[in-house]
């Protein structure tokens, strides 16, 4: 048993794709652990992007994570991690299949609906900076 951290965008929750992508994950047998929605601080965003924070697009992507509450969701399951990023696809939705959260929901590489954990490390680090263990259950 594994558990993973999605974020659900200001583009999934704007058009109200939040139910869909749920059921999606629930669809496959996924236990939702912990949900809530809160909005994403200037702080926050930059250590959890910290990977492109110096970049000069980061701007940009801050502005577009700050235009709406995010949903915040800790999904656990047997090989979790790597099952949603597949249903996930690829993070340019452009690119991603039809089936695919992305490829069905998503507009580009930055109005991608989803945010998901991409390894075990990862995942630990991302749940522990978006919920209190308490949260959890």
């Amino acid at each position: 048993m594994e558990t993973t951290l999605i974020l659900l965008k200001p583009d999934c929750v704007l058009n109200r794709h939040v139910g869909n992508v749920l059921s999606r994950f629930e669809g496959q047998g996924f236990r939702i652990c912990g949900i809530k929605v809160m909005p994403l601080d200037s702080a926050l965003l930059r250590e959890h992007y910290a990977h492109i924070s110096d970049k000069p697009f980061f701007p940009e992507v801050e502005a577009f994570m700050q235009s709406s509450p995010v949903f915040a969701v800790a999904l656990a399951g047997e090989n979790v991690i790597t099952r949603v990023r597949e249903l996930t696809g690829p993070t340019d939705s452009r690119k991603a299949a039809k089936g695919t959260i992305r490829g069905d929901l998503g507009k580009d590489i930055m109005e991608n609906v989803i945010h998901a954990s991409d390894s075990p490390e990862g995942a630990r680090a991302e749940l522990k900076r978006f919920f209190q263990p308490e949260e959890l259950h």
